[in-house]
């Protein structure tokens, strides 16, 4: 039997289960007064609250930060800027520009003196020097194996994988009636 089926009922008391089906009455005209009171104050709370957030956006504001910890407190810097890294993926360039910071400290102070890296291309992973003379020039190009390495033991394999050298820049050719036809300018090492 089912829990709609009627049951054959031995008396008043229900016979051997002791259930008797229990008839839900409908609401009648106070009960539906109610039902309508209770969905009309449910939709003036909605409103209120779309309202009131609307309210606050247009204020520059949303929420209120409360007693609790959430998404909207105050931050310490590092902290921010750290998270600020990691979501917009940034962690190989920001390592790349702390070595340029410690540049002196990974290849000593004489190559440091006279080579100064200028650039880092991600999508090439090229970080680019420039030397002030064609001797420095000369010897950071046969240290760039050994430079590479060391780079890359420090900020993770593979994130550099050449290093451009650039040798020093000399003056803008200037013409003019003062030039001799066919001249290169200043010699090989200017500075």
């Amino acid at each position: 039997m089912t829990e709609n089926t009627p049951r054959a009922s031995a008396g008043a008391t229900g016979g051997a289960s002791g259930e008797v089906p229990k008839k839900i009455p409908e609401p009648s005209g106070v009960d539906l007064a109610r039902v309508a009171l209770r969905a009309a104050k449910e939709q003036a709370r909605a409103r209120g609250d779309a309202a009131q957030q609307k309210k606050q956006a247009r204020r520059g504001g949303g929420l209120r930060s409360g007693a609790r910890a959430d998404g909207r407190d105050p931050m310490a810097l590092g902290a921010a800027i750290n998270r600020l890294i990691t979501e917009r993926g940034w962690e190989a360039p920001a390592a790349v520009g702390g070595v340029m910071g410690r540049w002196p400290e990974i290849v000593g102070d004489d190559l440091a003196k006279h080579c100064v890296p200028q650039k880092y291309d991600e999508d090439e992973h090229v970080l680019t020097v420039q030397c002030d003379s064609t001797a420095w020039a000369t010897q950071l190009r046969l240290l760039a194996p050994q430079l590479v390495a060391r780079l890359n033991e420090d900020l993770g394999h593979g994130t550099v994988r050449l290093i451009k050298v650039l040798g020093p820049g000399g003056p803008p050719r200037r013409f003019g009636p003062l030039r001799a036809p066919g001249s290169t300018g200043p010699g090989d090492t200017y500075g």
